[in-house]
């Protein structure tokens, strides 16, 4: 049996940095479900779970090990049930890990078959998330750096203002 990742996210929308991590997650291990998360932390995404699982497999349409699914419970118990060895989560700076360590431990208490494996962002993404493509976009600058071509236009018509 191969080893199975997962990359859970909110995914809202998917950046070239998310994309990143992805990709690299895919030449690693056998099989990698991103799995967009439901955020309790934040309000209403920009776009659906729907919009965002098809923005993510039309941007991971050429990696075969790599399937898309969404949760809206616990991770720790998303990842027992895919039979699943680890999540694979992207760090773009120092501050992100303080967050994601303790949501670590939290996933290690409730599995402990459960491993958190930290990538770094490449040096290009460290300062791209969701919340700068949506600021940049809606107030009309270019993101054509910041999100895959596949999906830009969808994310652009829906953040822009008019």
């Amino acid at each position: 049996m191969g080893k199975t990742v997962v990359c859970p996210g909110s995914f809202d929308p998917l950046t070239i940095g998310h994309l990143d991590i992805i990709t690299r997650s895919s030449k690693l291990f056998d099989k990698v479900i991103v799995v967009v998360m439901r955020n309790y932390s934040k309000n209403v995404g920009s776009f659906t779970t729907e919009e965002r699982v098809d923005f993510i497999k039309r941007c991971t349409k050429d990696l075969p090990n790599v399937y898309v699914d969404t949760h809206a419970g616990l991770l720790a118990e998303y990842v027992k049930e895919k039979g699943a060895h680890a999540v694979v989560k992207g760090l773009r700076a120092v501050s992100d890990f303080d967050d994601e360590f303790r949501q670590a431990l939290t996933n290690q208490q409730l599995n402990p078959d459960m491993e958190t494996i930290f990538m770094v962002s490449n040096a290009e993404h460290m300062f791209l998330s969701s919340s700068v493509v949506k600021e940049v976009c809606g107030l009309g600058g270019d993101v054509s750096s910041f999100v895959p071509e596949e999906i830009r236009d969808d994310i652009v018509k829906r953040l822009s203002r008019k």
